[in-house]
C-alpha cells in the first residue's frame, strides 16, 4: 500500500483511494465502513470504506475476507492485495486521521470528541463514494456510540440509501470486513514507516501495540517525553495516558487566563508570567542573553517588546 501522500506530511489528515470500477457507476452497490486504531495512544486512526455491486457480494465473499482483528498481519496483507486486484468490481477509500488532528480536535475550545470525529470521517467517505459516481443502495457500518442514533444520523444524511449500523459489523458483513482490512493494513504501514518530524536521534521503534495498557508502549512514552515540549506528533497527546505522564514528569506550565490575574498567580507560584515576555521592560531574570531553543529558530519566531 502506497502511503507516500500521507508520509509527505503526517501532521495532517489524508485521503487515499483506489480507482472506481465502472460497474459501480451503473449497478446498485453496497458499501462497508470500519476503522482501525481508535484506541491506541500512538499513531493515526484510519477509516476505510469498501464497495462493490450488490450482484457481486458472493464474489467478494469468495475472497475469504474476515474481521481484520481475527487475522494475522500477513493474512491481512494478502487479503488487501486480493481486494486491490479485484479492481474490476471492488473499490476502496481511506481517511487517515493523524494523531495531531485527533489531539487538536479533541482539545480545541469547542469540544470535538472522538465519536464526532469518527462520524464525520465516515460521512465524508460515503460522500466521496457518491461524488465518484458510485450508485449506492446499501451501507453497512460498524457502530460508534449507540447504533440506533448513528443509523438515524446516517439515514437522514443520505436519504434513499439503506443504512444498517451494527456492533461487530466487521464480523457480520463481508463488505465491512473488507473495509476493516483496508483500514488496518493502512494503519500498520503508517505506524511502521512513521517519519518523525522532530529531531529525536535514533528512535526506538519497539513501541508495542500502541495501546495505553501495553508495557512497551508505556516505556516508550516515558523515554520520549520531552520535559518542556511534550511528545512528538506520533503521540495523541489528548489521551489521558499521555496527559498523566506529562503532568507528573514534564515541567509545569501556568497559562494566564481570566480566572486569576496572571502576574499575581505567577508571583505566588514563584514563576514568570507569560505576559512578561511581551512587556516593555523585561524582569531581571529574563534580561540575560541565552541561546534560543530550536523550536523558535526552526519556526523563525522572535521575541518582541511591543505590539
Amino acid at each position: 500500500m502506497d502511503l507516500s501522500d500521507f508520509e509527505a506530511d503526517n501532521s495532517v489528515s489524508c485521503r487515499l483511494s483506489s480507482s472506481t470500477p465502472d460497474v459501480c457507476k451503473t449497478e446498485d452497490c453496497c458499501l462497508g465502513i470500519d476503522e482501525a486504531g481508535r484506541g491506541p495512544v500512538l499513531g493515526p486512526m484510519v477509516y476505510g470504506i469498501c464497495f462493490c455491486p450488490v450482484s457481486r457480494k458472493e464474489d467478494l465473499k469468495n475472497l475469504k475476507v474476515a474481521d481484520s482483528k481475527t487475522l494475522t498481519e500477513a493474512e491481512r496483507e494478502n487479503l488487501f492485495l486480493k481486494i486491490d486486484e479485484a479492481k474490476d468490481f471492488v473499490g476502496w477509500a481511506l481517511q487517515i486521521l493523524s494523531p495531531n488532528t485527533i489531539s487538536t480536535s479533541m482539545l480545541q475550545r469547542a469540544k470535538y470528541n472522538l465519536n464526532a470525529l469518527s462520524h464525520d470521517a465516515a460521512i465524508g467517505l460515503v460522500q466521496y463514494a457518491l461524488d465518484c459516481g458510485v450508485q449506492l443502495k446499501e451501507v453497512f457500518v460498524d457502530t460508534v456510540g449507540p447504533a440506533e442514533k448513528y443509523q438515524e444520523k446516517l439515514s437522514q444524511r443520505f436519504p434513499g440509501v439503506e443504512v444498517t449500523v451494527r456492533p461487530k459489523a466487521d464480523s457480520l458483513f463481508p463488505i465491512v470486513s473488507a473495509a476493516s482490512i483496508c483500514a488496518k493494513v493502512a494503519r500498520d504501514h503508517a505506524v511502521k514507516s512513521w517519519k518523525f518530524a522532530e529531531d529525536l536521534g535514533e528512535v526506538d521503534r519497539d513501541y508495542g501495540s500502541g495501546y495505553p495498557n501495553d508495557p512497551k508502549t508505556k516505556s516508550w512514552l516515558l523515554k520520549f517525553l520531552e520535559p518542556v515540549f511534550g511528545y512528538p506528533q506520533f503521540v495523541r497527546f489528548s489521551w489521558s495516558t499521555a496527559q498523566t505522564l506529562m503532568d507528573s514528569k514534564a515541567v509545569a506550565v501556568h497559562w494566564d487566563d481570566d480566572e486569576e490575574d496572571g502576574e499575581k498567580t505567577a508571583a505566588r507560584q514563584n514563576n514568570t508570567s507569560m505576559l512578561s515576555y511581551f512587556s516593555r521592560s523585561k524582569p531581571s531574570e529574563l534580561a540575560h542573553t541565552r541561546d534560543t531553543h530550536r523550536f523558535f529558530t526552526e519556526r523563525k519566531l522572535q521575541s518582541i517588546n511591543t505590539l
